[in-house]
């Protein structure tokens, strides 16, 4: 097996290494969305989230929340809109500013989701961090070797299995 580089250069990786962990829980995310039926990327149910908790924002109010570039929300803006889950208006005072709210079926995927999906979601992610100890790039070697194990998706299904 080849080293792993990242991971035995410590600190001095810990933005690739964080990236790297990033996508891994982002893609088994994805994975139990799909098992879910949710019609989303995972990547964009911040955005419906953070609307739903604050109320209608401009682009520019919802990259702030999230903490992303502008430019990424508007692509995801586009992306919801088009899936007919968020609805986007102009201001009346200033026409570059557009104003995103959930739609009637954003609103219903929401409270699906509170419901059913992020509870499994949740419980997969704090499996898989439970049991971390150490240094912080100890965690790190531990949650990864936690994710390559057991991905989140498999976790889902067996905290799933136990509520049944």
């Amino acid at each position: 097996m080849t080293e792993d580089i990242v991971r035995a250069l410590g600190y001095l990786c810990l933005g690739t290494r964080l990236k790297r962990i990033g996508e891994q829980v982002q893609s088994d995310t994805q994975r139990i969305m799909e098992r879910l039926d949710v019609p989303l990327q995972a990547g964009q149910y911040p955005l419906l989230a953070a609307i739903d908790r604050l109320g209608p924002l401009s682009i520019g109010e919802l990259a702030a929340a999230l903490g992303i570039t502008q430019p990424g929300v508007t692509r995801a803006a586009d992306l919801l809109a088009e899936a007919g889950y968020i609805t986007t208006r102009k201001e009346k005072g200033d026409q570059r500013i557009r104003r995103l709210s959930l739609t009637q079926e954003g609103q219903a995927l929401i409270d699906r989701s509170r419901q059913d999906i992020w509870p499994a979601i949740e419980a997969a992610v704090r499996d898989t961090c439970d049991g971390l100890d150490g240094s912080f790039i100890a965690q790190l070697d531990q949650l990864e070797d936690a994710l390559q194990e057991k991905p989140l998706h498999r976790r889902a299904l067996e905290n799933e299995g136990r509520r049944s």
